[in-house]
């Protein structure tokens, strides 16, 4: 599974024009490290053989995969005392949270109760509040 995409790839794809690349201009072109790209044609980055072996992948229907992949990610609403933890990569129930204000912004900080991490959250209060 794709993890997400860097700003570049985000922002350069929409601006391949349609026709083959091959891996080496668009890692080129999107500023990725071949690595990266050899791992999504593992995980349905569209591309095409030749009959000698090489890859070839098509601008357009790379950046409509892009796209695709980016709407399809799944945001979850965090509850007022959950937060993600950056060590764990995932959302936490915070342990002890502490809730400050500042100005319009409130401030979360707890423990993460997988890892021990101190963990910190910050967003707009609620018009309600």
């Amino acid at each position: 599974m794709v993890r997400g995409f860097s700003h570049l790839v985000i922002m350069r794809a929409p601006g391949l024009l349609p026709m083959l690349y091959t891996p080496r201009e668009l890692e080129e072109e999107l500023g990725i490290p071949s690595f990266t790209l050899r791992e999504w044609t593992k995980v349905g980055m569209p591309f095409q053989k030749d009959a000698q072996g090489h890859l070839w992948i098509n601008g357009v229907e790379f950046a409509a995969w892009v796209e695709q992949i980016r709407k399809d990610k799944k945001r979850t609403k965090l509850a007022h005392d959950e937060a993600y933890c950056l060590h764990c990569k995932k959302p936490v129930k915070l342990l002890n949270p502490l809730v400050s204000h500042r100005g319009k912004l409130n401030l979360v900080q707890g423990k993460c109760p997988i890892c021990g991490t101190t963990v910190n959250r910050g967003g707009r209060c609620d018009q309600s509040e």
